[in-house]
């Protein structure tokens, strides 16, 4: 069976009251959109048909290459949404999945099973259904003394005894693409609003003696639209439970799970421990035995094995096996540390490399810097990389023994094994094995290759 899949996208979202569409607003640290479409992919293993409307550059920009679009000029229903889809898959679809844009809790195992009754039933139409005791203004599901489905009546129309039904139309379908086709265009417009609306093909399908199929889904919270900020909030918090569930099963251990915060395209490995008040997001990596937290913040960081990061901050920075960062440390875009570094608090490092053993203990910030291996940066310690016009690169060779309160002009190099003295200023380069301090700083002796330091 070709199986094309629909998403309904299109509409303003005028309860969320913002600038932003509806379909772009973020749960964790992703637009809720691009849920529906990782879904898509995952059920019918190709690019879903997005139709788009309101701010249709903007949700096309965030979506990318990832869904095929159709532009839905004029919002007159999800009738009108469909139809317009229709030329994108009709010359090829057997079935039609239709899903919505801001549904992005629906898990690709519910939509496969809809998918598989589909087939099996041969169903014209197969629909999610959901039982609720709070109906929600949802449709009523109808079905007749065998059970089998025999219409959908909106709450408005709906008599006192059909109000009483707690099977509910998620809106969610299958459709036989070929009868789809046919019947789109004989929706009637709604008399109240003029839309065109899908459920009036279930009447159409029953009327012609065609079998329609609903199964109730299993968790109700797949099938909550997103509608306002309470609504988005609530989906987060679904989300956020989702997620941490999935990685404490896989064997990551968070103390407080209810405050930590993982976006889904983090990856963690086993034995990982999470403390509360943390955050993961963006394509974030972390190995095996490392520790992260409390009150930490990693953006799109790759961290290596039997790390420790506390209360920190960490954008778009790698850190490889057994570095110690933090307290209220910040690694920003580019920090690179090595093997075994430790980075103590207070202390800030961007665009830099620190290599292997390097210890920078507190208060200090390094910028722009390339600094060896079994290196000292003692308390205080500046790279003052900024010259007004550009940023000027520090070199830092292997053995160095940065004292306390060194300012580092850029462009500057410290050679291998030598040593600076507290307070100095350091505006040209100082050989290796050699010890300098004051203002600025000079030369002041050879040290022994061997020397501790």
């Amino acid at each position: 069976m070709q199986l094309a899949h629909i998403i309904l996208a299109a509409g303003k979202g005028t309860r969320m009251k913002s600038r932003l569409p509806k379909v772009l607003h973020p749960i964790l640290d992703q637009p809720m959109i691009l849920y529906s479409v990782d879904t898509s992919v995952r059920v019918t293993g190709r690019k879903p048909v997005l139709v788009i409307g309101h701010a249709a550059d903007q949700v096309r920009e965030t979506v990318g290459d990832r869904a095929d679009y159709v532009l839905q000029q004029e919002q007159l229903g999800t009738g009108h949404a469909v139809m317009v889809a229709m030329p994108a898959v009709r010359d090829w679809a057997d079935a039609v999945l239709v899903t919505y844009g801001d549904m992005p809790l629906l898990r690709a195992e519910t939509l496969r099973h809809l998918v598989q009754t589909h087939a099996d039933t041969q169903s014209t139409i197969t629909m999610l259904s959901v039982i609720l005791d709070d109906p929600h203004g949802y449709g009523r599901v109808l079905r007749d003394d065998a059970g089998q489905v025999i219409g959908v009546v909106e709450e408005v129309d709906a008599t006192p005894e059909q109000r009483k039904i707690r099977e509910l139309n998620a809106g969610i379908y299958c459709f036989d693409a070929a009868w789809l086709d046919e019947h789109l265009p004989r929706i009637q417009p709604s008399p109240i609003k003029g839309e065109y609306y899908l459920p009036e093909l279930i009447g159409m399908a029953v009327a012609e003696g065609r079998r329609v199929t609903a199964i109730p889904v299993d968790d109700p919270q797949e099938v909550v639209g997103i509608n306002t900020r309470v609504h988005l909030a609530e989906a987060t918090q679904i989300m956020q439970r989702r997620i941490n569930e999935q990685w404490m099963l896989a064997g990551v251990t968070m103390t407080d799970p209810e405050t930590v915060y993982i976006g889904p395209r983090v990856q963690l490995a086993q034995d990982v421990v999470i403390h509360p008040q943390t955050t993961l997001y963006g394509e974030t990596t972390v190995g095996e035995g490392t520790e992260i937290g409390p009150q930490s913040y990693i953006l799109a960081s790759t961290i290596g094995r039997n790390c420790h990061i506390r209360h920190s901050v960490v954008e778009y920075a790698v850190l490889e096996d057994d570095v110690d960062v933090g307290p209220f440390a910040h690694l920003r875009k580019g920090a690179h540390l090595a093997q075994g570094v430790h980075m103590g608090n207070f202390g800030e490092v961007k665009n830099s490399y620190l290599g292997p053993g390097t210890k920078m203990g507190h208060f200090s910030y390094v910028g722009d810097a390339e600094i060896g291996a079994n290196v000292n940066i003692g308390a205080g310690t500046i790279t003052c990389n900024y010259d007004g016009v550009r940023k000027n690169k520090t070199i830092i060779e292997d053995d160095v023994f940065i004292g306390s309160d060194t300012l580092l002009v850029a462009p500057v190099r410290v050679g291998r094994g030598a040593k600076t003295g507290a307070g100095s200023v350091v505006t040209r380069d100082i050989p290796p094995y050699t010890l300098a301090y004051g203002v600025p700083a000079k030369p002041k002796r050879t040290l022994s290759s061997d020397s501790e330091s």
